[in-house]
């Protein structure tokens, strides 16, 4: 059961938060004996294949641990506040919750509240910190513990660690290492704010981006575009949405391709064997070694040659 008395550094710490990411940071929390009087989360949307109802990943957590969990849709009114409000937290740990904190919530805790956010702030705020870095071709991002204001990722900046991105790191992979930081440095961040030795500094002006969310019209891969460009798109579209192109009127996604010397018009298939398919880019081209047709699952190039034959001289185009 969790404790509801102070726990570790006496703090009482609220927590919201919805996917794995949070839920890595609340189980670090919790193994560090912070008592958790309340767990905020999205409600429970449809899933799966039967598109049932299910609980967060954080949700799953917080009733493992027998933590009361609130799952308003806003935080706007006092009715939908009333149970953050009742449980009276020395400080509001976010990550990833999915819902805008009003002033009066940013306001309610003694300590405030603050963000485990998966970037080196001020480089990409926003929704998609993961996801874009790997896109951009950055060769390290981080995880920033932020004191939150009303802005979007602008309040000033509480802790802040550094990780490198490796070259085939997809989002999934690099998702899995910030979340394990992320939860290292929330406790780092709570024990500094209980001994009173937490230090905010403001976010520079200079370096500011932003992280949109991903959209799956994204996923059409631009095969006018240099190699190198659409390369990091597939990892960072890994797995969602994946990079896609039609081929015969198939959508195939495209997993997993090195740059490789070749030139032609952009999207044709310049060669063809069991190492992958050499499709012609706007600069250089890109062999392709991991692929996907519907109703089937990731294959590589010589397994999914068998089931789907492929020609040099074909040409991928739009998949949409």
């Amino acid at each position: 059961m969790a404790a509801t008395a102070s726990g570790a550094g006496g703090l009482r710490v609220a927590f919201a938060g919805t996917p794995e990411f949070a839920a890595q940071a609340l189980d670090a929390i919790l193994k560090a004996a912070y008592a958790v009087p309340l767990v905020l989360t999205q409600p429970d949307r449809p899933a799966g294949r039967g598109m049932k109802l299910s609980p967060s990943a954080v949700k799953q957590l917080a009733l493992a641990h027998g933590i009361e969990v609130d799952q308003p849709e806003k935080l706007r009114t006092e009715e939908q506040r009333a149970r953050l409000v009742a449980c009276a937290p020395d400080v509001l740990v976010v990550a990833a919750y999915g819902l805008i904190l009003p002033p009066a919530v940013l306001a309610l805790p003694r300590l405030g509240c603050i963000n485990i956010h998966a970037s080196l702030l001020p480089r990409w705020r926003g929704a998609a910190p993961i996801h874009r870095a790997i896109e951009a071709g950055d060769a390290e991002t981080g995880i920033t513990i932020m004191q939150m204001d009303e802005g979007l990722d602008t309040g000033p900046m509480l802790l802040r660690r550094a990780l490198p991105i490796a070259a085939d790191d997809t989002t999934a992979s690099l998702h899995d290492r910030l979340a394990a930081l992320g939860g290292a440095c929330i406790v780092e961040a709570l024990a500094a704010l209980a001994a009173g030795a937490l230090v905010a500094t403001p976010q520079p002006a200079e370096g500011v981006t932003y992280a949109a969310k991903i959209g799956r019209a994204e996923a059409d891969i631009d095969w006018s575009r240099p190699a190198a460009e659409i390369e990091r798109a597939m990892r960072a579209f890994d797995p969602f949405p994946g990079a896609v192109s039609s081929l015969r009127d198939t959508a195939v996604k495209c997993w997993k391709a090195r740059v490789v010397a070749g030139e032609g018009e952009p999207g044709r298939v310049l060669a063809v064997d069991a190492d992958g398919i050499v499709v012609a880019c706007g600069r250089d081209a890109l062999r392709c070694t991991v692929l996907q047709r519907p109703g089937s699952k990731r294959l590589p190039a010589g397994e999914f040659l068998r089931g789907f034959p492929v020609s040099v001289g074909e040409r991928f185009a739009s998949a949409t």
